[in-house]
């Protein structure tokens, strides 16, 4: 489980959709589509059910927001350690 695949998904979460998700990270559709299957094979669950109106977050994929909004906290709290060394 890579960064940018939290990122994906946590954007997707919030957004509710993929497309508009992409472009706020600056991802290709395809590029976000990618890291959010890479997830969902690292985890072995599915995410999002996915329709014509956007995404919408699984029983697993609720499960799991917080602690994915958990991991990219600590990463940015180590992120800002570094950089004020």
């Amino acid at each position: 489980m890579h960064e940018r695949e939290f990122r994906a998904f946590v954007s997707i979460a919030e957004i509710g959709r993929m497309d508009e998700a992409a472009k706020a990270l600056d991802y290709s559709q395809p590029a976000i589509s990618y890291q959010i299957k890479c997830l969902e094979q690292a985890l072995g669950v599915r995410l999002f059910r996915r329709d014509s109106t956007g995404t919408q977050l699984t029983k697993a994929g609720r499960a799991i927001l917080p602690s994915a909004r958990a991991v990219l906290a600590l990463i940015d709290d180590m992120k800002d350690a570094c950089a004020a060394a």
